[in-house]
């Protein structure tokens, strides 16, 4: 099986680990078990000691029933048994693929957005059809566009919400116009859902599971609840065809979760509403900070996003996007993403979810750099 390289993770994996401000980071300020204890409040010494005296088998083959009611809280109408639990949101997008698409099917996905909802797909020999999202209507997909593609040989149809990289945010009568157009051609939506929540506002983020009966949700403990390192998500659906179908390929690549992981993931989301707290406060102030940056600093531009942890911003002088994050980096020390990881030239994107220290160093590493590329071209 031919794949393209995966061009964000590529960037991440070569440079993240040795970054002075990496303010690349999409998770929110991930956070140690120690300050998970103090801010639920739970005994530490008592969780710890029976993880000493468990025999570590392989848990609850189809998932810890506790997480599994924790993830029941994010959502209006999901139930335990139609909660799939994998490693982390990439495992359950690709287990969505690898269990439901075959060679022919036309999948309609979305650009920019977290790669995975394109890529994998084509390399299982689909026919993938891309629709840019365009900065002048918001990063918003064009209804019409995703009407004129769906065929009757239409099996799935792929979004983010909110959107990787651009923080745009789809809205309920927009989704619902999505739903519309699925349902007629009988295809299942596939949402990526992993920034979910975390919102510039206190209006409740619906989810495609709540709106559609063939709506398939992915998500995680990484961004939305700082705890990437438990590499846990799941997949969510109503429909139990899909269950059903992902359940036996389960069987072949994954068995189970991991009993620690999935207890510390129970324990957290039994007091998700702390962990939201903290999160939305930091994703919140740290955007209100990036917005001052960015009016600022008169050669960047970007369309302030409405949710999630990322944003997209140009320069008028980055020729290369790769270049240009490479040499500030090299420079700087300020680490961010290149836009044409995303197919988006002349573009960083920024992650500002980060403590705010180093957001705040960050992006005064990046207008430093700005200002040397300025009086090089001077001197040029």
């Amino acid at each position: 099986m031919k794949i393209r390289p995966f061009a964000v993770e590529e960037w991440m994996n070569a440079w993240e680990t040795g970054a002075k401000y990496n303010i690349a980071e999409t998770c929110v300020d991930s956070i140690s078990l120690n300050e998970l204890f103090e801010l639920t409040g739970e005994n530490k010494e008592k969780f710890l000691e029976y993880f000493c005296e468990k025999r570590l088998t392989y848990g609850d083959i189809e998932g810890y029933p506790e997480f599994k009611k924790g993830i029941c809280k994010l959502y209006k109408t999901i139930k335990p048994e139609e909660i799939i639990p994998t490693h982390g949101a990439t495992g359950a997008n690709h287990h969505v693929f690898y269990s439901l698409i075959s060679p022919g099917d036309r999948v309609i996905s979305i650009r920019p957005t977290y790669q995975q909802l394109y890529s994998i797909p084509e390399s299982y020999g689909a026919d993938v059809q891309i629709i840019d999202l365009k900065k002048e209507t918001g990063y918003l997909p064009d209804i019409e566009e995703i009407r004129r593609l769906a065929t009757p040989e239409t099996r799935m149809i792929c979004i983010n919400n909110p959107n990787n990289p651009t923080g745009a945010l789809m809205d309920t009568e927009l989704l619902k116009e999505i739903v519309e157009i699925a349902r007629s051609v009988d295809a299942y939506i596939l949402c990526d859902e992993v920034y979910r929540h975390l919102t510039q506002s206190d209006e409740w983020c619906v989810s495609i599971t709540d709106l559609y009966e063939k709506g398939i949700s992915v998500s995680s403990m990484s961004k939305v609840f700082s705890l990437a390192g438990l590499r846990l998500g799941w997949i969510a659906t109503h429909d139990k065809d899909v269950i059903h179908s992902c359940l036996s390929h389960r069987d072949y690549n994954l068995i189970s979760c991991g009993m620690f992981d999935e207890k510390v993931a129970a324990l957290a989301l039994k007091h998700s509403e702390k962990l939201l707290g903290r999160n939305r406060k930091i994703v919140r102030d740290n955007l209100a900070l990036l917005d001052e940056w960015v009016r600022k600093e008169k050669h960047v531009s970007y369309i302030k996003p409405e949710a999630g942890t990322t944003a997209l911003v140009y320069c008028d002088l980055s020729a290369d996007s790769y270049m240009f994050c490479e040499e500030m980096y090299r420079q700087t020390g300020a680490f961010v993403t290149p836009g044409d990881c995303f197919e988006q030239p002349h573009s960083m994107r920024i992650g500002y979810a980060c403590d705010t220290e180093t957001l705040k160093k960050g992006l005064n590493a990046v207008s430093e750099y700005i200002n040397w590329k300025l009086e090089e071209q001077r001197n040029a």
